[in-house]
Formats: structure tokens, C-alpha cells, sequence
């Protein structure tokens, strides 16, 4: 009997990219957990998302609820992202990562650093990222399935959702001022970036995210990513490569 012609496409670095900006221009994304009250039954819940400098996923959730509560007793957990366009839902790209999570301390610089991106992201968080019973979990992605639509399937690694290069701490130190300066002394570059790279509509977007891999661009409750052709690899390339891109 002859084999079944496989479903999946081979990887390419389309798909990487497709996956990655799709990780990373969620808002917010499903959580599934093991629940271990219920014998192990899947338990999902919608969580807001951030990423951190190196690409890993970030989720802010409270001690009360379920899904705390399982993460702490199994780190095992998976991600669904994928904004629903017009028409057939099955018809858009969605993206399911597979991670362990990892909790992350209070009292840690990455906690500062993750606080810091998190509310550039979700401005509101504001109001409850300090509460005694929240906390940010860093979920690394193991393994992930990409449906770019139909007849796009791919499967991807975990290291294919990940930022590599040695200018991350730099440009993490330089993150702040550099976003600030961008967004008052450059106002429309912003919007620039959306409007040709991200097929945005409108004016009033600013920058919320500069990191090896790319740019975070947000208005209201949009949120896009412009991800670079290849990863900065020294901190004084961000300058260039951004002048670059406004043209």
C-alpha cells in the first residue's frame, strides 16, 4: 500500500517568519494547562502576552487563578495565537507553541526589564502588574505548529521562535531611551513603519517594543510586528537599520 502524502510542508524561513510575527504581534493568546483537580483534564483561558528580549513568550496572571495554580504544579502548557479575519476563521494563520513555563522572580533585573516591556505593550496592566498575587511566567517554546491557511501546515522547533544574537543585553539597556526618543522626536516614523511594512491602516501609531529581532508597533488595541531581515547583531545597528527603514 503506498504511503499517505504528508500534510505538512517543509520549513522554510517564510514560515519561520510567518510564525514568528504571529507569536509576537498577539495581544493575547489561549493558554492551555493540565489541571490537576480534575485527573488531568486540558484547561484553556485567555491570557494578555508580551515577549521578551530573546523572543520567549511572557504572561501576567494572578495566584488565584486556575491556571496559576496548574502551572505551578505541572510547567507543561501551550499557547494558540492568530488574529480572525474575514470569512472562514480556518482560512487565517494561527499559530500553537507547545512550552514549559518558568516563573519569574520579583526581585530579578529580568523581572524589570519584563515589567517595563509589558506595560509599553498593555498600558493598562498599570493598574494591577504590582498586585502581591500577580507574577510573569517566561514560557519556552519547546515545539510549535504553524497553520499558514489551507494546505500551509508546518511544524517548527522551538529555536525557530527564538531571538539569537549578541547585541540583546545591549539593546535592552538602550531599549527605553531609544523608544522614547523615537516616538517624541520622530512621531511619524511609527506610523511609517506600520503603514508600508505591516499593511496598517491610519496615523497615531507609536512604537512599544525595539529588540534584536524587530519593532513592536501599537495604536489603540493594534498591535503589529516588523520583524527585520536578520537579527541585529551589534547594538549601534539599531540607529541605521531604523533610519534605513523610514527611507
Amino acid at each position: 500500500m503506498a504511503d499517505k502524502p504528508s500534510v505538512l510542508r517543509e520549513t522554510d524561513d517564510e514560515a519561520r517568519k510567518l510564525a514568528r510575527v504571529s507569536l509576537r504581534s498577539a495581544r493575547s493568546a489561549s493558554l492551555a494547562v493540565v489541571e490537576p483537580a480534575s485527573e488531568g483534564f486540558p484547561f484553556v483561558s485567555r491570557v494578555l502576552t508580551g515577549i521578551d528580549t530573546d523572543g520567549t513568550p511572557i504572561i501576567l496572571i494572578s495566584a488565584l487563578s486556575t491556571h496559576t495554580q496548574a502551572l505551578s504544579a505541572d510547567r507543561r502548557c501551550s499557547l494558540l495565537t492568530g488574529e480572525i479575519g474575514k470569512g472562514d476563521p480556518l482560512a487565517h494563520a494561527r499559530l500553537t507553541v507547545q512550552c514549559e513555563a518558568e516563573r519569574v522572580d520579583r526581585d530579578s533585573a529580568a523581572h524589570t526589564r519584563i515589567r517595563d516591556r509589558f506595560i509599553r505593550r498593555h498600558p493598562k496592566a498599570q493598574l494591577y502588574v504590582d498586585f502581591p498575587d500577580f507574577a510573569f511566567f517566561r514560557l519556552t517554546p519547546l515545539r510549535a505548529s504553524l497553520n499558514g491557511g489551507f494546505g500551509r501546515a508546518y511544524v517548527l522547533s522551538g529555536e525557530d521562535l527564538m531571538i539569537r544574537s549578541p547585541a540583546i543585553a545591549d539593546l535592552a539597556a538602550k531599549e527605553a531611551s531609544a523608544i522614547e526618543h523615537m516616538n517624541t522626536d520622530h512621531s511619524d516614523a511609527a506610523s511609517k513603519y506600520a503603514n508600508t511594512y505591516c499593511n496598517a491602516k491610519g496615523t497615531g501609531w507609536r512604537i512599544c517594543g525595539l529588540d534584536a529581532g524587530g519593532i513592536d508597533l501599537a495604536s489603540g488595541d493594534q498591535l503589529k510586528r516588523l520583524e527585520y531581515e536578520t537579527p541585529l547583531q551589534f547594538e549601534w545597528e539599531l540607529r541605521a537599520t531604523l533610519v534605513k527603514l523610514y527611507g
